[in-house]
Parts: structure tokens; sequence; C-alpha cells
């Protein structure tokens, strides 16, 4: 099929409206997820204003912001991985692997431990990925409360884990990172459909939450900064899995039952209602009826009679086997691959060109971590060049036209971003330390404009019905080709021979390995 055939309405509802003109209907039953309307007025649009029962502006907002703190304090904190790396390395995780060395000119370190930590966010960034896809479906399938319940007990679990880990368990590390990822993707993935509460403003809010998620990596910069002022790897950890109580209560009270569905229907509510406002205390939500199969399938292009107002219905296999979503998976993988290598190897990295020095490598992974903070106001800069068309005079067309025009301006976003993915990989192959802080930065930049733009590219390329399936999907592919991080090390190390540390020089523009430390002799995980 072509893949103008897969474009749909730029939007993550997972359900479209009934067409003009046809009342909505419905409960909260467990049919078909969509849009429930308050009892006692089935058969009738629910028109007017918040008095009737829609989801004030304080309602929105504090959705908007919750999902904001909730994105930015829990949904990415793997990514910080190089600060609680600091943190297991001083505490002796994986130490019994270190062999004593009697060559005063070998470099201070340990490679197999460094390989082991190196295993763990391999793995863990692995299932962040691969998991998305059957994730998406159980959103898509069951709703944003179930697909949450789910989310929320694999992080709870996974920051157990940790907690309970000892240098003698340090095994238990392998399961809670990739509990911890594949528990913050789901979180995430529920809450890019805020933006459909926010009519113009989708795309700004989609790539916001995603610089939130980028920004939450700055999570283990705090625990490494109170872990060296006394504070135990257990408790702050314990501290993290009772904030699963908050997640909860957002759940019931500031998300939908099964998704906000885009365009917002009028006096659109949803979450717990307060027993003094309803005499049933229950979820609202507006529903489509059943019966409602939405506008039948008309081709895109202009000139066709219906196809400026009509949407058209797309199976998923078709938009699968488009060759928009084939380079689109392409796109993200390479640059995903070259985060995730310089991410996973920086520890190294830095001792290296440190020379062992503790404090300096302590100076530049704090450097690091507080870059990542800036993804939550780099990533919105990605939501206006996506939505720039929309604040024009021209008010945006309609339907068939106005998905074409959103992919129009998706362009310069897609170049913007492999731009930065270019410069940061120049820098990062430079072998000097200060340089590194301009790497740091374009890491930064280039990492939020990634994701941020993957998830608002596919909400406006696609059918809104796909978006979790999709999503997922193209996560779990680039997850595949982000194993070739571990590859990619073992064949430098065979490349460099035996004995001591040699620093990998690549990651220029046209090479995807980045400056890391690995041994000449390779090392089994």
């Amino acid at each position: 099929s072509s893949p103008a055939c897969c474009c749909n309405e730029a939007s993550l509802a997972a359900i479209t409206p009934a067409r003009e003109g046809q009342p909505w209907d419905g409960d909260t039953g467990t049919g078909d997820l969509g849009q429930v309307q308050p009892a006692g007025t089935a058969g009738t649009p629910l028109a007017g204003d918040m008095a009737q029962g829609g989801a004030g502006v304080a309602k929105r907002l504090g959705t908007l912001l919750s999902g904001l703190l909730e994105c930015g304090g829990f949904c990415g904190i793997i990514f910080g991985w190089a600060s609680l790396v600091f943190v297991l390395k001083d505490l002796g995780y994986f130490q019994e692997l270190c062999q004593p060395s009697t060559n005063l000119t070998e470099l201070p370190g340990c490679s197999r431990q460094d390989e082991e930590f190196s295993l763990v966010f391999t793995i863990g960034s692995f299932m962040n990925n691969f998991m998305t896809f059957p994730t998406g479906f159980i959103f898509d399938r069951f709703g944003t409360t179930i697909a949450r319940l789910v989310a929320i007990s694999l992080y709870t679990g996974g920051t157990l884990l940790v907690a309970f880990s000892t240098p003698a368990l340090a095994v238990l590390l392998f399961p809670a990172m990739s509990m911890l990822s594949v528990g913050g993707m789901l979180l995430i993935l529920t809450n890019t459909q805020v933006g459909n509460l926010f009519g113009k403003y989708r795309s700004i809010i989609i790539t916001l939450y995603n610089g939130a998620f980028d920004s939450s990596s700055a999570v283990f910069l705090i625990v490494k900064v109170l872990y060296e002022r006394g504070l135990s790897l257990r408790t702050m950890f314990l501290f993290m899995a009772a904030c699963s109580a908050w997640h909860l209560l957002r759940t019931l009270f500031l998300m939908p039952r099964s998704r906000i569905p885009y365009p917002l229907p009028p006096a659109y509510d949803y979450g717990l209602r307060c027993p003094g406002r309803s005499q049933s205390y229950r979820t609202y939500e507006e529903k489509r009826p059943p019966e409602e199969t939405g506008p039948e399938e008309t081709p895109l292009e202009p000139s066709a009679p219906t196809g400026a107002g009509d949407v058209p219905t797309v199976p998923f296999r078709a938009c699968v086997c488009s060759a928009l979503f084939a380079w689109h998976v392409v796109w993200l993988s390479v640059m995903q691959l070259r985060h995730y290598l310089f991410i996973g190897t920086l520890n190294p990295l830095l001792q290296h060109l440190a020379h062992g020095d503790t404090h300096l490598v302590s100076t530049y992974t704090n450097a690091f971590a507080v870059t990542q903070l800036c993804g939550v106001l780099c990533a919105p800069w990605n939501g206006f060049i996506l939505d720039r068309h929309k604040r024009g005079k021209t008010p945006r067309p309609e339907g068939a036209l106005g998905t074409l025009a959103d992919l129009r301006a998706s362009v310069l976003s897609l170049v913007v971003t492999v731009t930065q993915c270019v410069l940061f990989s120049i820098c990062a192959a430079v072998p000097v330390l200060p340089v590194q802080f301009g790497t740091f930065v374009l890491q930064v930049l280039s990492r939020s404009f990634l994701y941020g733009g993957n998830a608002a590219f596919l909400a406006i390329a696609f059918p809104p019905q796909h978006f979790g399936k999709l999503y997922g999907l193209a996560m779990a592919l680039s997850a595949l080709v982000a194993l070739l991080q571990y590859l990619l090390r073992e064949r430098g190390a065979d490349r460099r021979g035996a004995g001591g540390l040699r620093q990998s020089r690549g990651g220029g523009p046209q090479s995807p390995v980045p400056p890391t430390i690995v041994p000449r002799s390779p090392v089994p995980p």
C-alpha cells in the first residue's frame, strides 16, 4: 500500500469521534474502548461547557503538570546509568570480577567489571524498547487504567529489587533495570495522549513529555549526590517504590479509563468524580456507539470529491508494510544506537580520558547528568517546529489535507534531528576531556529531538487507533538494532589484540561507534 494511505488525523486517541450529526451514546462498559459519557444523557450530544460535566481547566492543567512530573521523575531513569554506576562501583558491585594487577603503568580500573555494568545497561535499554510493542498492544486493547497498573507493578518491583540488592546479589540489577525500563516506557506511553486535551498545542505537549523523559535520567544524579552525603542506596530506592501510591492516585483521578479522544468531544470528562458533583461515583468518558464504524476509506488525493474531509480507515498491516514506517524505523534505529553506545560506555571513557582521576570522573559524570535535565527545555522546540503551521493566519485544513500539511511540517524536524546527531558524533570522536562538555550538550539536544519527534511523527502519519502498536513496534525493532552496541564493542576489542586498555576511536559522522574503552582481549558477558 502507498505510505500516504496510512495517513490520518494527527492524534494519539485510539478512537475517532462519531461523524457530525450523530449522537454520542454509551456508558462505561468494557465493549469498544472509546469515549464514554455520563449516565443519563445517552442518545443526545454532550453540548455545552465545563459546567455540564466537562473537565475544567484546572483539572486539565493538573493532568498536564502531574504527567510532566511523572515523566520527568520516573520514566527514563535508566538513562542516568553513568551516575548510578559510580555509586555501584563504590559499593563493590561485581568487584569479584576484578583481578589484582601488578602492572603499575596500566590505567586503574577493571575491564570485566565495566563489561558487566555495560551488559546490565545493554539489556535494560533493549527491554526498554523491545517490550514497547506488547505494552503498546496492552494499551490499545485494554486502555489506560490497565496499562498503568501493569506499569506501576513493574516499576515498583524494579525499585524494590535495587533496594534489596547487595554486592553479593549484584545479579538482581539485570531484572531490576529491565523492569524499570519497561514500566517507565509504559507510563510515558499512557501520558502521551494528554496532548489531545490541548488541541493545537498537541505536538508541543508530546515533545515536552518526551523531553521530561530524557530529563528523568538526572534522578540517578540525585541518587549519587545523596549517596555522597551519606544516604543509603536502599533508603532512596524504597522511597521511589513508595511513590507508586502517587502513580495509583493519578491513575484513578487524573487519567481516563480508556483513552483521550481527538478531536475532543464537547464536555469531555475523565477520571473519578467527587460524589458531590454526581450521584454516580464512576468514570465518565465519551463513547462512540458500537455500530459507528467510522468514515469509509477514501483516497487521500486532493482531487477526490470527499478526500479533503474524510479520514481513511487503514488496517494495521498496511501501516507496518508501508515504506513510510520502514524508513522511519531506520531513522530511529541508527540514531538511537548512537546514543545507547555513548551512554553505556561513558563511565569507562571518562576514566580513560581522566587517567583514572576519580574526582575528574565524578565532575564530568555530574556535568553529563545536569545536562540531561535540559531535555525538558529542549524538546518543546521540536514541538514548535512541528506545530508552526498551525499558528499562522491561515486556518489548518481539515481531514486528509490537514494531515498532509502536518507531514510536510515534520520534514524540517527530521532534518534538524539528523544534523544534531552528526554534530554530536563529531564531538564524541574527539579524545579531549574538555570537549566532552560540548558533546553532552549536543547529546541531550539530539536525544530530546529524536524521541519527541518519533512519537509526534507516528501520531501525525498513521491512524490513531494503531498508535500504541506502531509506537511499540518501532521501538521494538530499534531495540534489535541497539543490540549491535555490544557486538561493536567486542569487534573493537578483537581488532586491537591482547593486553591493557586502549581507546576505540569511532563515533565520526559515518560511524555509529562512540569513543569507548574496550579490553584488547574480548571479555565474555
